[in-house]
């Protein structure tokens, strides 16, 4: 199976990208998945090659990209391997920026809690991971007095609205990720808890924005992604931008059409797409991109500024040029005033090409 077929001859400087999946022909225990992702990374690393290895329930689902010679090299390897077997090639293209940048390989799965390798990155102080821990259980357990006092109680503490957010509640939201990925609940009780989560957000109480900003009267259409049911962000930059003056409108439409379709009704100066804060979402990034791209032809004559969001951008180093938007926010925090410099530059591009 040529699975870099056509990957050859694209524009200068793009990388390739290929996705598969495949049935192990053996389970393989911790040490072995550990094991295996420490030689992907040495090979790869030989080649530029960067990547994401996904293990669960007996299947493999791996993306790789790098030079095309370099990932042509590598599928030679993988499609020979014996430790798996019905090798089914999901997409191969040509991208200008790699998703998994500085990732020689980033393994998940749910066998025995592998440690995340780039986790380390992303460790937070133990006080604050506690508050952490504490979140999870009480979203889990669907208590939202608990969660609501433990909001107060930051508060008193002195916790910003944008430490909140950033130290609390996306955290939160991933470790509920990580909890389902490890089978240590169930998909039902990952959406509930994001919703206890999301409720539990809004007692979050945002600065008063500059007057320039609230005068302004900026415009945004805050929508999930097509498709997409964890709404976690999109809710916190809907109490953020309206605590911060800007008219706000709200999607949380099931197909790409139903988007552009109120795009096309607000007109609106920005609008922000959102992945699942919980989850990484990598099969949806082509989805994603065509949005973006369409999204960009539909207010005529009124250039939108486009945002994206969720743990594939906070975590996974995946970029707004990936999918062809302005801005990729790392974290809801301090959202509203990135985006109103976006729109002021904007305006100001926009009327000097009027002249």
């Amino acid at each position: 199976m040529a699975g870099t077929d056509n990957l050859q001859g694209a524009q200068d400087n793009w990388i390739g990208c290929l996705t598969y999946q495949s049935t192990a022909t053996k389970i393989p225990d911790a040490t072995e998945l550990q094991s295996l992702a420490r030689q992907a990374r040495a090979r790869n690393r030989s080649v530029g090659v960067t990547g994401m290895l996904l293990f669960e329930e007996g299947r493999f689902l791996q993306t790789l990209e790098g030079p095309p010679e370099g990932l042509e090299a590598i599928w030679s390897s993988v499609a020979r391997d014996q430790r798996h077997s019905d090798i089914e090639v999901l997409s191969k293209h040509m991208a200008p920026t790699r998703l998994f940048t500085g990732w020689d390989m980033f393994l998940s799965s749910n066998v025995s809690r592998i440690p995340d390798p780039v986790g380390g990155q992303f460790d937070l102080p133990p006080a604050v991971a506690d508050h952490v821990g504490k979140a999870v259980r009480m979203s889990l357990d669907g208590d939202d007095i608990g969660l609501n006092g433990l909001m107060a109680a930051l508060a008193e503490q002195g916790w910003t609205s944008d430490a909140v957010l950033s130290l609390l509640i996306e955290p939160a939201a991933r470790a509920l990720g990580d909890a389902w990925l490890a089978d240590d609940c169930t998909e039902l009780e990952l959406t509930i808890a994001i919703s206890m989560l999301q409720m539990a957000g809004h007692a979050v109480r945002y600065e008063t924005a500059p007057q320039g900003i609230r005068s302004s009267r900026y415009s945004i259409l805050l929508a999930t992604a097509p498709g997409e049911p964890h709404m976690l962000g999109t809710a916190l930059l809907a109490d953020q931008f309206t605590d911060a003056g800007w008219q706000v409108e709200m999607a949380f439409p099931d197909t790409e059409e139903a988007l552009l379709n109120q795009l096309g009704a607000q007109k609106p100066d920005a609008i922000d797409i959102g992945l699942s804060d919980a989850l990484f979402r990598q099969q949806s990034l082509d989805r994603l991109r065509s949005a973006v791209e369409h999204s960009r032809l539909v207010p005529a004559n009124h250039p939108t500024v486009v945002s994206v969001g969720g743990r594939l951008f906070a975590e996974a180093a995946a970029t707004a040029a990936s999918v062809g938007a302005d801005h990729a926010r790392m974290t809801v925090a301090g959202a509203s005033i990135r985006m109103a410099e976006l729109v002021r530059k904007s305006r100001r591009e926009n009327s000097r090409r009027g002249r």
